[in-house]
């Protein structure tokens, strides 16, 4: 059972006429892939832990995980039932919107006077798919403030009207709001998440390192921690730039190394679009950890560029326990890489990759495949793959987010009803030039080849039982659910 906590938020001034129950949703996935992916990591619902850090005290609040039920729907309702929440928050990215949708229908069934309110990455890139009876307010960007001006004006009996990043459904909604993309805040205005919330050891990591401890567990309860958010490129097929501005805004250090000093577990995920590519603040980061003697272990994701620019940067948070790093590789030639804009060549990723690694820092390589790719090209990138040193890859199909130049460009050519359902970054969105069932054939083989380049792996340091045992499993799991992708889509549209 969730546990319902008090908010710890400072009052606002003005005092609450009455006491309200609070009860956000993070939802379950229906496509295979991220069920495939979840096996190797599921991590915290943070988004849910910042809107409830920014509830004022006197409410209840209550966070629902929707990703351990077995039938999401009846765990809604019984925790509706149970708790009679006035406000039902739901989140999701885009693959995750016809869910979203789903629930809320449910939960407007459940609970017909509750106020239902949606946000996350599909209500920021694509808030008119959600002008639907059954939700009552859309939440665009960085939620905290605009939702705490909702519970305040709940609490007061009035409507939640004209809070700037916030849409009303159905005569309310305003088509021309979004032709401007929302204000994100000054970064140190982000509360600490609550994370008393949920049981903190549900949510682990395949945790990357060079030289893991013989026997230690690959699956460690790990947080999240955001530092920062935004970035100063310009990737074409990445939505950051138009979202926060072209800006990259860093919280206050001191405020961040307390976050990270109380955290339960030792493990820790940073989840900013780009933690490094700012060096002197995170060198200033850097500076507040050591200073207060905190000792975790740490994930992040860069650049190539960045690794190149400031490599004392990551010497010195080697020193401090960042085990791996995430570079966006993407593509195995320079004239692909020019496509997208991404600022970046082959020759400054394979710079980046051993500079990490000779600072004792395991690198994450994550690749892009084109809808139009040949054999020829798949074999290009295996061999570029097999020739590089030791990683850890992921390998993703390039699907830019709604909003971004690219996803304009193909729009005419998306070549199913509705592209929100399969936007997984897994799924292409426009034809194969292979048939699909091939495409995905070639995916999954790739997938599998490029497991064998993760440094643990080359290692052969021992580990437990039930780690082998679940690696195992969910290996199969995940090269078995690309190799079956193919069949989230019309028959007609498989190929031979």
């Amino acid at each position: 059972m969730t546990p319902i906590a008090n908010g710890s938020a400072p009052e606002s001034g003005v005092r609450p006429r009455r006491a309200l129950t609070i009860l956000l949703v993070k939802p379950k996935a229906r496509l295979a892939t991220i069920h495939a992916l979840q096996r190797f990591q599921v991590l915290e619902p943070i988004e849910l832990g910042y809107l409830a850090a920014m509830v004022p005290a006197g409410h209840q609040v209550a966070v629902l995980d929707l990703r351990f039920s077995r039938n999401p729907v009846s765990a809604l309702q019984r925790r509706i039932r149970d708790l009679a929440p006035d406000i039902i928050g739901l989140t999701g990215y885009s693959h995750e919107g016809s869910i979203v949708k789903e629930l809320a229908a449910h939960a407007r069934a459940a609970a017909p006077k509750a106020l239902i309110v949606v946000g996350g990455h599909h209500a920021s890139v694509a808030a008119e798919d959600y002008n639907i009876p059954a939700i009552d307010l859309i939440v665009r960007g960085e939620g905290c403030l605009p939702f705490r001006e909702i519970v305040e004006a709940t609490a007061r009996g009035e409507p939640a009207e004209g809070i700037e990043g916030v849409l009303g459904t159905g005569e309310r909604f305003d088509p021309a709001a979004l032709l401007a993309w929302p204000r994100f805040p000054d970064a140190s205005e982000l509360p600490i998440p609550r994370r008393d919330l949920w049981d903190h050891r549900l949510y682990t990591c395949a945790w990357v390192c060079e030289q893991g401890t013989p026997w230690a567990t690959n699956f460690p309860a790990t947080s999240m921690v955001r530092s920062s958010f935004g970035c100063r490129m310009k990737c074409t097929f990445c939505i950051v730039p138009q979202l926060c501005g072209g800006q990259h805004r860093p919280r206050p250090a001191d405020q961040v190394a307390e976050e990270i000093g109380a955290l339960p577990t030792d493990h820790v995920y940073f989840c900013d679009d780009e933690n490094f590519i700012d060096a002197d603040f995170a060198m200033e980061l850097a500076e507040a950890i050591a200073r207060r003697g905190i000792k975790k272990r740490y994930f992040a994701w860069t650049r190539a560029t960045t690794v190149n620019r400031h490599p004392e940067v990551f010497k010195t948070w080697r020193q401090l326990g960042l085990d791996g790093a995430f570079l966006g590789f993407e593509f195995p030639t320079d004239e692909q890489l020019r496509r997208v804009k991404k600022g970046s060549t082959v020759a400054d990723n394979a710079n980046a990759h051993t500079a990490l690694r000779s600072a004792g820092v395991a690198v994450h390589a994550a690749f892009m495949l084109m809808p139009e790719l040949s054999r020829e090209d798949f074999a290009t990138l295996r061999g570029y793959v097999q020739a590089m040193p030791p990683a850890q890859c992921s390998i993703t199909v390039c699907t830019p987010s709604p909003g971004t130049e690219d996803y304009k460009a193909m729009q005419s050519r998306i070549w199913v009803k509705n592209p929100h359902d399969l936007h997984d970054c897994m799924h292409p969105l426009t034809p194969t030039k292979l048939p699909l069932k091939e495409f995905c054939g070639l995916y999954a083989r790739q997938l599998a080849e490029a497991g064998a380049k993760n440094p643990l792996r080359i290692q052969r340091r021992p580990i437990p039982i039930s780690d082998m045992i679940r690696v195992a499993h969910a290996t199969y799991r995940f090269q078995s659910a690309y190799r079956n992708l193919y069949r989230d889509y019309p028959r007609e549209l498989w190929g031979t």
